[in-house]
């Protein structure tokens, strides 16, 4: 069965109403576990806020929730940019009053030895991710979150969490986001805001079906404990859940969602030297 026919298990394990009266935001909403979530949040009786850059994405996904009878707001956005971080929050609080849970899902990254990642390169992956991520999080805690004393904001990071070949860029500032979660909880505890970050291992989206063959997504199943790649609705479930109430005392994480991969570690045999790094090191024992 594909990902995008797989029932979700939180659509089947949680409530209708698990999530009715929230207002749940989710950045990256069009596409992929994004779009997981949003479909989620609505069928436990959220009222969804879709955003990306991309409107056509949007109003797919936005058709599946009004297809169930919830209640969405689509906002074309770019979080990199502080104007339109600001104009989502207005357009999302003149429409609903508040902002009850955040998921902060956009993100992107590209894969290149770390000896050929530019500073252009790695500004623009931490752009989005981190910079992005921190102004859509500070604008909805400041102007919903903290005035109410009540939220839940989420990251979303990568498994495994020691590193990624090639992906360095990108687990740097995954890994910033994890730490950002914690401190967020050490400060903004005493508003009743918890802070989660929620670190998914290979997740067979639809992008990932068209950027890679089968043999790659066999090979990276062959690490996974559980025998295969995740799905978004493996992550969205476990996001849908944290943001109840059920979760009201799961603050400061970070959660790991890949199958056991990070538990694994030695998925791979590691990467074998350079010829000439091994004759360099011959010669430096000769010397000695």
């Amino acid at each position: 069965m594909s990902n995008e026919n797989r029932p979700s298990p939180g659509s089947i394990v949680l409530r209708h109403d698990a999530l009715y009266g929230n207002v749940v935001l989710v950045t990256g909403a069009g596409t992929g576990i994004g779009r997981a979530i949003a479909l989620d949040a609505a069928a436990a009786g959220a009222a969804v806020v879709l955003v990306g850059r991309r409107e056509d994405p949007l109003r797919e996904t936005e058709r599946e929730i009004l297809a169930r009878d919830a209640d969405c707001l689509v906002i074309t956005a770019d979080i990199r940019e502080e104007v339109d971080v600001t104009r989502m929050v207005d357009q999302t609080l003149e429409r609903f009053g508040c902002i009850d849970v955040l998921v902060n899902n956009a993100g992107g990254q590209f894969m290149a030895a770390a000896e050929d990642i530019t500073p252009k390169g790695w500004r623009a992956v931490h752009r989005l991710a981190v910079d992005g991520s921190w102004m859509v999080t500070r604008e909805v805690a400041t102007r919903s979150m903290i005035p109410r004393r009540s939220g839940v904001i989420f990251f979303i990071g990568f498994s495994p969490r020691r590193g990624i070949p090639n992906m360095v860029h990108a687990t740097a500032a995954r890994a910033a986001l994890e730490n950002l979660a914690s401190g967020l909880s050490l400060e903004w505890s005493r508003y009743g805001i918890r802070s989660l970050c929620v670190n998914p291992g290979t997740i067979n989206t639809s992008g990932l079906q068209e950027q890679y063959g089968e043999s790659d997504r066999a090979g990276w199943a062959a690490g996974v404990p559980l025998g295969r790649l995740g799905s978004e609705w493996d992550v969205s479930a476990l996001v849908t859940f944290l943001a109840t109430p059920a979760a009201a005392f799961v603050t400061g994480t970070n959660i790991v969602i890949d199958g056991g991969a990070d538990a694994w570690g030695a998925a791979h045999p590691a990467p074998s030297l350079e010829t000439r790094f091994v004759d360099d090191l011959t010669e430096v024992g000769a010397a000695r």
